[in-house]
């Protein structure tokens, strides 16, 4: 199947999570195998509330280990102050050569918050005010907004120039920012320089309704949970005419639809509510149960309609599932002429297709 006449071509990218790994090195082999199918990026989780690896560490580790597909870590803002944030995330994509995002995440449970000894869970649409903003300018801590000032707080031409102490210096003085919220404070400029993508690319899940709001302001790559084309299509217009608001062309969005993918038994597994009908619901989420050819139809078919820009998927089995989506349902797809065979730049925007930001604070850029 063929897409529209001016359809871009498909983005797809994969999730790298495994229960019971915690060494780095099963997770290069994942990332190799999604980089040799030519896959945008990949995402790693970090949760708080369950034993596992530092999700940004690991991807640190992965980077010099891979050439060209995105690093995408889980990046907390309910308990990181922005500073941290900018200098982790900037760090990854100086290892990676430009191929960092973040995924922002607000876990909002007890749980989560006990291991930090701070505040106690606030209600989930008040901490995503917090990540992102939709109130006041600093009112309620935008990390999002924050960690972008900070990157732009150094010139992208900055270096180090004092070889006897060893301080990073800046041609030119570097730029104060001065957010406090309730949330936090900063007052510094970054202590680094400006990251090759300028802003490593923010992913945001947007199913839910109170998120959408920090997506249309500030992602890059909007992940929505959809059992349907008609579900994903209606999340894509909802933040495609929304974007302006924010001063944001709507094409400087790219929607991806997360199913889960459940390989394991073939074309003859697919049951109805599976396969060419469709993912399936269940209480992680929409789940895809078949083969890779029928895989590679319902993907073919929803971007022909228009309703996303793409597919996250997340194996249910990460080695068994992203070999056969790699070697099948790309392979497919890229034999159809809807995804690319070959990485046509080096950095996650390039990938994606979005222009770097210009510094807001450099002279030829807008107003702070």
């Amino acid at each position: 199947m063929a897409p529209k006449p001016g359809r871009a071509l498909l983005h797809l990218a994969a999730a790298v999570d495994q229960r019971t790994a915690y060494d780095a090195g099963s997770h290069v082999e994942l990332a190799r195998l999604a980089e040799s199918g030519g896959l945008d990026f990949v995402t790693l989780d970090d949760p708080f509330a369950r034993p596992g690896p530092d999700a940004l560490a690991v991807l640190s580790r992965v980077a010099p280990a891979t050439r060209r597909v995105g690093l995408v870590p889980t990046v907390t803002t309910t308990h990181t102050e922005p500073f941290h944030v900018r200098a982790a995330v900037a760090t990854l994509d100086r290892v990676s050569r430009g191929r960092a995002g973040w995924r922002l995440a607000v876990p909002a449970t007890e749980g989560e918050a006990r291991p930090f000894g701070r505040r106690p869970p606030s209600p989930v649409d008040a901490l995503w005010r917090e990540a992102g903003g939709v109130a006041e300018l600093w009112r309620d801590g935008e990390v999002a907004d924050v960690a972008a000032r900070l990157w732009d707080s150094r010139a992208d031409d900055a270096e180090t120039r004092d070889v006897a102490t060893g301080p990073l210096a800046d041609r030119d003085d570097p730029r104060r920012v001065d957010p406090t919220g309730s949330a936090f404070s900063a007052g510094d400029p970054s202590t680094v320089p400006r990251p090759p993508q300028g802003h490593p690319v923010r992913v945001v899940d947007a199913t839910e309704g109170h998120v959408r709001a920090t997506a249309a302001r500030y992602a890059d790559v909007v992940l929505v949970r959809a059992v349907n084309p008609g579900q994903a299509g209606a999340v894509r217009d909802e933040l495609r005419a929304a974007a302006p608001a924010f001063g944001r062309h709507p094409d400087e969005l790219r929607v991806l639809a997360s199913l889960a993918v459940d390989l394991g038994d073939g074309e003859h597994a697919a049951e109805p509510g599976h396969g060419g009908g469709g993912p399936r619901q269940t209480a992680r989420g929409p789940l895809y149960r078949g083969g890779p050819v029928g895989l590679a139809e319902l993907v073919a078919a929803w971007h022909a309609g228009g309703g996303v820009d793409g597919f996250h998927f997340t194996p249910v089995q990460p080695r068994r599932d992203l070999e056969r989506l790699v070697n099948g349902t790309v392979a497919l797809l890229q034999h159809r002429g809807l995804f690319r065979t070959f990485y046509p730049g080096s950095t996650l925007r390039e990938h994606l297709g979005l222009a770097g930001p210009v510094n807001r604070y450099a002279p030829t850029g807008g107003t702070p």
